[in-house]
């Protein structure tokens, strides 16, 4: 599926997608048609803990104008002695989506993710709010729910103004409706993505919010003793020097270099496909870089 090497070098990519299969507003179809309609040269859909999107794209077709790398996003335990407020994420690029492995690991997972959503319900009734799980499954459909389902409900009956409201004051790490889950560990999470034929790629480093360099750089070294192949130095939340910083460490240790703009649709509505927040890009060298390492 890849274009020959001297394909216009000027079209941009965007290999960061959450579809309805996880907790992205837009169809795998949407996407597709999105994707052709902005002359992205490559995507890949990355759902959380499912490869369902990816699947869909498959079996719908993917447009000849466009390169479909398969996906999926993984929420890992950070490797000890690593220990990060913010989100761990695997990416999992060129996957076979059929491997019995990976599509055990990911049901494991899914389970985790559904077994959460009626606690938090059960603390947010307790708060007062109510919400049912019925009503906002009616609103989104058999999709994987989870906790941005949940928010744009508190935003329909006006208990929040927006998503990011009801993140920051209840159902974050730390705020009262907030329950943890069932996490891979990292190292089984990259084996599991490299024995499905894929390429590990550690996610958003910005969103670990780890303050200090050092620690960033021993985690990369660790990551990579792991078998982690890729870093995710394009993305929206990324400044130009911390997108210079990571490329600089990606570098030096001989890691593949990603981008995305973790797209979700109307879960997070300033965040377009391939242009984030209007002002960013991935060029297309990456998907080449990405697909000669296979």
């Amino acid at each position: 599926m890849k274009k020959p090497l001297d394909y216009n070098k000027n079209v941009n990519i965007d290999l960061h997608i959450h579809s309805t299969a996880s907790d992205g507003t837009f169809s795998p179809l949407e996407i597709l048609n999105l994707a052709q309609s902005i002359n992205l040269g490559a995507i890949s859909i990355t759902d959380h803990d499912t490869v369902a999107g990816t699947k869909e794209a498959l079996a719908i077709g993917i447009p000849p104008s466009i390169n479909f790398l398969t996906g999926v996003e993984i929420s890992a335990v950070p490797p000890p002695p690593f220990s990060f407020p913010g989100s761990f994420h695997i990416l999992g690029y060129a996957i076979n989506i059929d491997d019995f492995i990976l599509n055990q690991t990911l049901a494991k997972l899914q389970e985790a993710r559904k077994n959460r959503n009626p606690r938090i319900i059960k603390l947010l009734n307790r708060m007062g709010f109510e919400l049912t799980l019925n009503e906002i499954r009616k609103d989104f459909g058999e999709c994987q729910l989870g906790r941005p389902h949940i928010a744009k409900q508190m935003v329909k009956k006006g208990f929040v103004q927006s998503v990011a409201e009801a993140f920051d004051k209840y159902l974050a790490k730390g705020q009262p409706a907030y329950i943890d889950k069932y996490r891979v560990d990292c190292d089984r999470a990259i084996e599991v993505i490299r024995n499905a034929g894929g390429i590990p790629v550690l996610a958003h480093p910005v969103l670990l919010e780890i303050k200090k360099d050092d620690v960033f750089k021993k985690l990369i070294s660790r990551l990579k003793e792991m078998g982690l192949k890729g870093i995710e130095v394009y993305y929206p939340e990324h400044t130009p020097d911390l997108i210079a910083r990571y490329t600089e460490i990606a570098n030096r240790h001989g890691l593949l270099i990603t981008g995305g703009t973790d797209f979700h649709g109307s879960i997070k509505p300033e965040i377009k496909m391939g242009s984030g927040r209007g002002n960013f890009s991935v060029p297309y060298e990456l998907y080449e870089k990405l697909i000669s390492s296979l």
